[in-house]
Protein backbone atom coordinates (compact mmCIF):
# COMPACT_ATOMS: atom_id res chain seq x y z
CA UNK A 1 0.00 0.00 0.00
CA UNK A 2 1.42 3.42 -1.27
CA UNK A 3 1.21 6.52 0.76
CA UNK A 4 -1.19 9.22 -0.94
CA UNK A 5 -0.02 12.59 -1.11
CA UNK A 6 -1.69 15.68 -1.71
CA UNK A 7 0.59 17.63 -3.72
CA UNK A 8 -1.09 20.91 -4.92
CA UNK A 9 -4.81 22.52 -5.07
CA UNK A 10 -6.55 25.10 -6.83
CA UNK A 11 -10.21 26.02 -6.77
CA UNK A 12 -11.97 29.45 -8.23
CA UNK A 13 -13.41 32.03 -6.61
CA UNK A 14 -16.94 31.17 -6.47
CA UNK A 15 -19.35 33.00 -8.01
CA UNK A 16 -23.46 33.73 -7.38
CA UNK A 17 -24.98 30.78 -9.14
CA UNK A 18 -27.29 33.22 -11.10
CA UNK A 19 -27.00 35.00 -14.44
CA UNK A 20 -26.06 37.91 -12.43
CA UNK A 21 -22.97 35.88 -10.90
CA UNK A 22 -19.45 36.47 -12.14
CA UNK A 23 -19.00 33.33 -13.93
CA UNK A 24 -21.92 32.58 -15.48
CA UNK A 25 -20.05 33.35 -19.09
CA UNK A 26 -17.85 30.34 -18.75
CA UNK A 27 -19.30 26.75 -18.80
CA UNK A 28 -18.36 24.26 -16.57
CA UNK A 29 -15.23 22.83 -18.99
CA UNK A 30 -13.90 25.92 -18.93
CA UNK A 31 -13.79 26.11 -15.27
CA UNK A 32 -12.22 22.77 -14.74
CA UNK A 33 -9.51 23.59 -18.12
CA UNK A 34 -8.36 26.51 -16.50
CA UNK A 35 -7.90 25.03 -13.21
CA UNK A 36 -5.63 22.19 -15.10
CA UNK A 37 -3.70 24.53 -16.92
CA UNK A 38 -3.01 26.51 -13.76
CA UNK A 39 -1.64 23.30 -12.00
CA UNK A 40 0.60 22.82 -14.78
CA UNK A 41 1.34 26.77 -14.25
CA UNK A 42 1.98 26.29 -10.48
CA UNK A 43 3.80 22.72 -10.42
CA UNK A 44 5.97 22.91 -13.51
CA UNK A 45 4.48 19.54 -13.94
CA UNK A 46 4.38 17.82 -17.15
CA UNK A 47 0.63 17.26 -18.00
CA UNK A 48 1.41 13.61 -19.61
CA UNK A 49 2.40 12.18 -16.11
CA UNK A 50 -1.16 12.34 -15.18
CA UNK A 51 -2.66 9.09 -14.98
CA UNK A 52 -5.93 10.06 -14.17
CA UNK A 53 -8.53 12.69 -13.84
CA UNK A 54 -11.70 12.96 -11.92
CA UNK A 55 -14.12 15.10 -11.74
CA UNK A 56 -17.10 15.30 -9.41
CA UNK A 57 -20.84 16.78 -10.76
CA UNK A 58 -24.30 17.28 -9.11
CA UNK A 59 -25.72 17.18 -12.58
CA UNK A 60 -24.39 15.65 -15.21
CA UNK A 61 -26.54 16.76 -18.28
CA UNK A 62 -26.31 19.72 -20.93
CA UNK A 63 -23.39 21.13 -20.67
CA UNK A 64 -22.10 18.92 -17.28
CA UNK A 65 -22.63 16.16 -19.30
CA UNK A 66 -20.59 13.59 -22.09
CA UNK A 67 -17.66 13.41 -19.67
CA UNK A 68 -16.51 17.43 -19.20
CA UNK A 69 -13.50 15.77 -17.17
CA UNK A 70 -12.13 14.31 -20.49
CA UNK A 71 -13.58 17.51 -22.48
CA UNK A 72 -11.56 19.21 -20.32
CA UNK A 73 -8.63 17.53 -19.98
CA UNK A 74 -8.28 17.58 -24.10
CA UNK A 75 -9.41 21.33 -24.09
CA UNK A 76 -6.83 22.28 -21.29
CA UNK A 77 -3.74 20.87 -23.68
CA UNK A 78 -2.87 18.10 -21.90
CA UNK A 79 -2.65 15.92 -24.61
CA UNK A 80 -4.11 12.82 -26.18
CA UNK A 81 -3.29 10.30 -23.44
CA UNK A 82 -4.75 11.44 -20.26
CA UNK A 83 -7.84 9.51 -19.24
CA UNK A 84 -10.56 11.91 -17.71
CA UNK A 85 -13.90 10.44 -15.85
CA UNK A 86 -17.01 12.17 -14.32
CA UNK A 87 -18.61 10.59 -10.64
CA UNK A 88 -22.17 11.50 -9.37
CA UNK A 89 -22.39 11.30 -5.25
CA UNK A 90 -24.75 14.72 -5.56
CA UNK A 91 -23.70 17.39 -3.20
CA UNK A 92 -20.85 14.80 -1.99
CA UNK A 93 -19.31 14.07 -5.16
CA UNK A 94 -16.35 16.33 -4.82
CA UNK A 95 -15.11 14.90 -1.58
CA UNK A 96 -16.21 11.35 -3.45
CA UNK A 97 -13.75 12.04 -6.40
CA UNK A 98 -10.77 12.49 -3.94
CA UNK A 99 -11.69 9.62 -1.82
CA UNK A 100 -12.20 7.47 -4.96
CA UNK A 101 -8.83 8.36 -6.36
CA UNK A 102 -6.90 8.62 -3.48
CA UNK A 103 -7.92 4.88 -2.48
CA UNK A 104 -6.66 3.87 -6.27
CA UNK A 105 -3.36 5.68 -5.38
CA UNK A 106 -2.82 3.89 -2.79
CA UNK A 107 -4.18 0.31 -4.07
CA UNK A 108 -1.09 1.10 -6.92
CA UNK A 109 -3.66 1.29 -9.27
CA UNK A 110 -2.10 5.03 -9.77
CA UNK A 111 0.65 6.89 -9.34
CA UNK A 112 -0.29 10.35 -10.04
CA UNK A 113 -3.88 11.97 -10.65
CA UNK A 114 -5.86 14.85 -10.42
CA UNK A 115 -9.29 14.59 -8.27
CA UNK A 116 -11.97 17.64 -7.91
CA UNK A 117 -15.28 19.01 -8.81
CA UNK A 118 -17.56 21.67 -10.59
CA UNK A 119 -20.82 22.70 -10.64
CA UNK A 120 -22.26 25.75 -12.96
CA UNK A 121 -25.77 25.79 -11.25
CA UNK A 122 -26.35 29.30 -13.21
CA UNK A 123 -25.36 27.30 -16.46
CA UNK A 124 -26.79 23.97 -15.19
CA UNK A 125 -29.87 24.01 -12.99
CA UNK A 126 -30.58 21.81 -9.76
CA UNK A 127 -33.00 19.05 -11.05
CA UNK A 128 -32.58 19.40 -14.92
CA UNK A 129 -31.20 15.98 -15.39
CA UNK A 130 -35.14 14.98 -14.16
CA UNK A 131 -33.70 11.96 -12.48
CA UNK A 132 -36.74 10.06 -11.08
CA UNK A 133 -35.47 10.73 -7.64
CA UNK A 134 -36.99 14.60 -8.48
CA UNK A 135 -39.58 13.84 -10.77
CA UNK A 136 -41.40 10.12 -10.85
CA UNK A 137 -44.20 10.91 -8.23
CA UNK A 138 -44.35 7.40 -7.10
CA UNK A 139 -40.66 6.95 -6.67
CA UNK A 140 -40.91 10.00 -5.04
CA UNK A 141 -43.73 9.03 -2.59
CA UNK A 142 -41.55 5.42 -2.27
CA UNK A 143 -38.31 7.23 -0.77
CA UNK A 144 -39.92 10.81 0.68
CA UNK A 145 -37.78 12.46 -1.54
CA UNK A 146 -38.11 15.82 -0.05
CA UNK A 147 -35.99 19.37 -0.63
CA UNK A 148 -33.15 19.55 1.53
CA UNK A 149 -34.30 22.69 2.95
CA UNK A 150 -37.66 20.93 4.32
CA UNK A 151 -35.31 17.71 5.34
CA UNK A 152 -32.93 21.09 7.44
CA UNK A 153 -36.50 22.02 8.92
CA UNK A 154 -37.13 18.40 9.94
CA UNK A 155 -33.58 17.73 11.62
CA UNK A 156 -33.94 21.29 13.27
CA UNK A 157 -37.32 20.08 14.92
CA UNK A 158 -35.76 16.90 15.93
CA UNK A 159 -32.92 18.30 17.33
CA UNK A 160 -34.89 21.26 19.47
CA UNK A 161 -33.22 23.96 18.01
CA UNK A 162 -34.88 27.47 18.26
CA UNK A 163 -34.32 29.99 15.44
CA UNK A 164 -31.99 32.08 17.37
CA UNK A 165 -29.46 29.44 17.00
CA UNK A 166 -30.00 28.70 13.86
CA UNK A 167 -29.07 32.38 12.99
CA UNK A 168 -26.30 32.83 15.20
CA UNK A 169 -24.15 30.18 13.22
CA UNK A 170 -25.35 31.74 10.61
CA UNK A 171 -23.79 35.34 11.28
CA UNK A 172 -20.61 33.25 12.97
CA UNK A 173 -19.99 32.08 9.79
CA UNK A 174 -20.06 35.03 7.69
CA UNK A 175 -17.86 36.67 10.14
CA UNK A 176 -15.40 34.37 9.38
CA UNK A 177 -15.28 34.30 5.87
CA UNK A 178 -14.75 37.98 5.82
CA UNK A 179 -11.82 38.08 8.10
CA UNK A 180 -10.71 34.64 6.60
CA UNK A 181 -10.45 36.66 3.12
CA UNK A 182 -9.34 39.76 5.10
CA UNK A 183 -6.21 37.97 6.10
CA UNK A 184 -5.02 36.36 2.99
CA UNK A 185 -6.04 32.33 4.02
CA UNK A 186 -7.44 31.98 0.83
CA UNK A 187 -4.76 33.76 -1.46
CA UNK A 188 -2.70 30.88 -1.81
CA UNK A 189 -5.52 28.60 -3.48
CA UNK A 190 -7.67 30.58 -5.54
CA UNK A 191 -6.83 31.19 -9.11
CA UNK A 192 -8.28 35.01 -9.95
CA UNK A 193 -10.64 34.80 -12.83
CA UNK A 194 -12.14 37.23 -15.35
CA UNK A 195 -15.58 38.56 -15.77
CA UNK A 196 -17.43 38.78 -18.40
CA UNK A 197 -16.75 42.96 -18.71
CA UNK A 198 -13.15 41.94 -18.60
CA UNK A 199 -12.26 42.93 -14.69
CA UNK A 200 -10.53 41.06 -12.24
CA UNK A 201 -12.78 37.99 -10.34
CA UNK A 202 -10.81 36.81 -7.24
CA UNK A 203 -13.14 37.06 -4.04
CA UNK A 204 -15.86 34.62 -2.74
CA UNK A 205 -18.52 36.80 -3.88
CA UNK A 206 -21.65 35.69 -1.48
CA UNK A 207 -20.10 36.79 1.74
CA UNK A 208 -22.24 39.30 4.17
CA UNK A 209 -19.90 41.00 6.60
CA UNK A 210 -22.58 42.72 7.50
CA UNK A 211 -24.76 39.71 8.81
CA UNK A 212 -25.82 40.52 12.00
CA UNK A 213 -28.71 38.51 14.05
CA UNK A 214 -31.13 41.48 14.02
CA UNK A 215 -30.80 41.35 9.75
CA UNK A 216 -31.48 37.65 9.39
CA UNK A 217 -34.45 37.79 12.13
CA UNK A 218 -36.74 39.69 9.38
CA UNK A 219 -36.03 37.16 6.71
CA UNK A 220 -39.34 34.80 6.52
CA UNK A 221 -38.50 31.15 6.72
CA UNK A 222 -37.60 29.73 3.17
CA UNK A 223 -39.06 26.06 2.96
CA UNK A 224 -42.55 25.89 4.70
CA UNK A 225 -44.14 26.82 1.40
CA UNK A 226 -42.90 23.80 -0.83
CA UNK A 227 -45.53 21.25 0.55
CA UNK A 228 -43.88 18.64 1.37
CA UNK A 229 -44.46 18.36 4.91
CA UNK A 230 -46.75 14.96 4.25
CA UNK A 231 -44.20 13.65 2.39
CA UNK A 232 -41.51 14.00 5.41
CA UNK A 233 -44.16 13.27 8.25
CA UNK A 234 -45.40 10.08 6.31
CA UNK A 235 -41.88 8.50 7.00
CA UNK A 236 -42.09 10.62 10.61
CA UNK A 237 -45.03 10.59 12.36
CA UNK A 238 -43.54 10.99 16.03
CA UNK A 239 -42.68 14.42 14.98
CA UNK A 240 -45.77 15.44 14.70
CA UNK A 241 -45.48 18.35 12.91
CA UNK A 242 -42.24 20.74 11.38
CA UNK A 243 -41.03 23.69 12.63
CA UNK A 244 -40.06 26.15 9.69
CA UNK A 245 -37.06 27.41 10.96
CA UNK A 246 -34.43 28.13 8.29
CA UNK A 247 -34.13 31.03 6.08
CA UNK A 248 -31.86 31.90 3.12
CA UNK A 249 -30.02 33.84 5.80
CA UNK A 250 -29.16 29.94 7.74
CA UNK A 251 -28.97 28.19 4.19
CA UNK A 252 -26.43 27.63 1.77
CA UNK A 253 -26.74 29.80 -1.49
CA UNK A 254 -25.83 28.25 -5.00
CA UNK A 255 -23.01 29.12 -6.23
CA UNK A 256 -20.88 28.45 -9.51
CA UNK A 257 -17.71 27.33 -8.79
CA UNK A 258 -14.54 24.39 -9.25
CA UNK A 259 -11.73 22.87 -7.64
CA UNK A 260 -8.82 20.50 -8.41
CA UNK A 261 -6.30 18.64 -6.01
CA UNK A 262 -2.91 16.92 -7.81
CA UNK A 263 -2.60 13.57 -5.39
CA UNK A 264 0.13 11.24 -5.76
CA UNK A 265 2.66 8.96 -4.60
CA UNK A 266 6.04 10.22 -2.70
CA UNK A 267 7.76 8.29 -5.63
CA UNK A 268 5.73 10.67 -7.81
CA UNK A 269 5.99 13.71 -6.25
CA UNK A 270 10.24 12.87 -5.80
CA UNK A 271 10.63 12.23 -9.25
CA UNK A 272 8.62 15.88 -10.34
CA UNK A 273 9.85 17.84 -7.86
CA UNK A 274 6.31 18.74 -6.14
CA UNK A 275 6.29 18.80 -2.23
CA UNK A 276 4.10 16.98 -0.29
CA UNK A 277 0.94 19.07 1.75
CA UNK A 278 -0.60 16.63 3.19
CA UNK A 279 -1.05 13.05 3.45
CA UNK A 280 -4.76 11.79 2.39
CA UNK A 281 -4.93 8.61 4.99
CA UNK A 282 -8.86 7.35 4.60
CA UNK A 283 -12.29 7.98 3.12
CA UNK A 284 -15.72 6.96 4.41
CA UNK A 285 -18.78 6.85 2.56
CA UNK A 286 -22.09 6.50 4.52
CA UNK A 287 -25.81 6.12 4.25
CA UNK A 288 -28.81 7.17 6.27
CA UNK A 289 -32.57 7.43 6.21
CA UNK A 290 -33.46 9.11 3.02
CA UNK A 291 -35.74 12.03 4.33
CA UNK A 292 -34.04 12.82 7.42
CA UNK A 293 -30.85 13.20 4.45
CA UNK A 294 -28.50 15.48 5.82
CA UNK A 295 -26.74 13.63 8.73
CA UNK A 296 -24.94 11.17 6.50
CA UNK A 297 -21.89 13.48 6.57
CA UNK A 298 -21.43 13.47 10.21
CA UNK A 299 -22.04 9.33 9.98
CA UNK A 300 -18.96 9.53 7.63
CA UNK A 301 -16.90 11.26 9.37
CA UNK A 302 -18.00 9.23 12.53
CA UNK A 303 -16.87 6.06 10.58
CA UNK A 304 -14.01 7.40 8.99
CA UNK A 305 -12.62 8.05 12.85
CA UNK A 306 -13.50 4.63 14.14
CA UNK A 307 -11.63 3.30 11.27
CA UNK A 308 -8.63 5.31 12.00
CA UNK A 309 -8.67 4.68 15.88
CA UNK A 310 -9.13 8.58 16.15
CA UNK A 311 -11.27 10.36 18.58
CA UNK A 312 -13.04 13.54 17.31
CA UNK A 313 -10.75 15.49 20.09
CA UNK A 314 -7.73 14.35 17.95
CA UNK A 315 -9.18 16.39 14.77
CA UNK A 316 -7.76 19.77 14.32
CA UNK A 317 -9.65 20.87 11.31
CA UNK A 318 -13.07 20.01 10.42
CA UNK A 319 -13.78 21.36 7.17
CA UNK A 320 -18.03 20.37 7.50
CA UNK A 321 -19.88 21.68 4.33
CA UNK A 322 -22.86 23.87 5.78
CA UNK A 323 -25.87 22.11 4.70
CA UNK A 324 -28.05 24.40 6.84
CA UNK A 325 -27.53 25.49 10.22
CA UNK A 326 -29.16 22.88 12.17
CA UNK A 327 -26.72 20.19 10.87
CA UNK A 328 -23.73 22.37 11.78
CA UNK A 329 -24.59 22.70 15.32
CA UNK A 330 -25.58 18.68 15.51
CA UNK A 331 -22.35 17.99 14.79
CA UNK A 332 -20.77 21.16 17.17
CA UNK A 333 -22.95 19.06 20.14
CA UNK A 334 -21.93 15.74 19.19
CA UNK A 335 -18.31 15.81 18.51
CA UNK A 336 -17.20 18.82 20.10
CA UNK A 337 -15.74 21.27 17.55
CA UNK A 338 -15.95 25.01 18.67
CA UNK A 339 -15.89 27.91 15.57
CA UNK A 340 -11.88 27.35 15.92
CA UNK A 341 -12.22 23.96 14.69
CA UNK A 342 -15.14 23.74 12.74
CA UNK A 343 -15.09 25.95 9.29
CA UNK A 344 -12.44 28.34 11.08
CA UNK A 345 -11.95 30.18 7.67
CA UNK A 346 -16.19 30.17 6.88
CA UNK A 347 -18.11 27.84 5.04
CA UNK A 348 -21.01 27.47 2.36
CA UNK A 349 -23.51 29.40 3.94
CA UNK A 350 -21.34 32.07 4.06
CA UNK A 351 -19.49 31.46 0.79
CA UNK A 352 -21.64 29.55 -1.41
CA UNK A 353 -22.64 25.65 -2.43
CA UNK A 354 -21.29 24.26 -5.52
CA UNK A 355 -22.82 20.82 -5.69
CA UNK A 356 -19.96 19.10 -6.84
CA UNK A 357 -16.81 21.37 -6.53
CA UNK A 358 -18.17 21.63 -2.63
CA UNK A 359 -16.05 18.77 -1.12
CA UNK A 360 -12.92 19.11 -3.35
CA UNK A 361 -13.03 22.78 -1.95
CA UNK A 362 -13.26 21.41 1.75
CA UNK A 363 -10.69 18.89 0.98
CA UNK A 364 -8.27 21.69 0.11
CA UNK A 365 -9.22 24.14 2.17
CA UNK A 366 -8.82 21.55 5.15
CA UNK A 367 -4.71 21.37 4.11
CA UNK A 368 -4.80 25.22 3.86
CA UNK A 369 -6.15 25.42 7.21
CA UNK A 370 -3.93 23.32 8.87
CA UNK A 371 -0.95 24.69 7.54
CA UNK A 372 -1.89 27.94 8.27
CA UNK A 373 -2.87 26.73 11.95
CA UNK A 374 -0.06 24.05 12.50
CA UNK A 375 -2.39 21.10 13.34
CA UNK A 376 -2.17 17.56 12.40
CA UNK A 377 -5.62 15.93 11.58
CA UNK A 378 -8.32 16.99 9.28
CA UNK A 379 -10.97 15.86 7.85
CA UNK A 380 -13.61 17.35 5.16
CA UNK A 381 -17.05 16.01 4.68
CA UNK A 382 -20.50 16.52 2.67
CA UNK A 383 -23.87 15.43 2.72
CA UNK A 384 -26.26 14.84 -0.22
CA UNK A 385 -29.14 14.04 -1.36
CA UNK A 386 -31.24 10.84 -0.30
CA UNK A 387 -29.41 10.75 2.48
CA UNK A 388 -25.97 10.42 1.20
CA UNK A 389 -22.14 11.38 2.85
CA UNK A 390 -18.78 11.14 2.55
CA UNK A 391 -15.88 12.26 4.67
CA UNK A 392 -12.20 12.30 4.26
CA UNK A 393 -9.08 12.30 6.66
CA UNK A 394 -5.53 14.35 5.92
CA UNK A 395 -3.01 14.65 8.13
CA UNK A 396 -0.18 17.54 7.56
CA UNK A 397 3.05 17.05 6.69
CA UNK A 398 5.45 18.80 8.13
CA UNK A 399 8.43 19.31 6.41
Amino acid sequence: MSDVFLLDYVRTPRAKGSARGSLHHQSPVDLVAALQRALVERTGLDPGAVEDVIVGSATQVDEQGANLARTATLLAGWGDGVPGGTINRFCASGVDAVAQTSARIRAGDLGLAVAGGVESVSRVPMYSDRGPLWTHPETVRRIGSIHMGVAADLNATIDGWTRDQLDAYAVETHTKAAAAWDRGDYAGSVLPMTRADGSVFDRDELIRPDTTAESLKALAPAFAELGQDPIALAAHPEVGEINHLHTVGSSPALADGAALLLLGTREQADRYGLRPRARVLAGATAAVDPVIMLTAGQEAIEQLLAKAGLTPADIDVYEFAEAFSALCLRLRRDLGPGPDRLNPSGGTIAMGHAFGATGAIMVGGCADALERLGGRYGVAAVSGAAGLGVAVLIERVAE
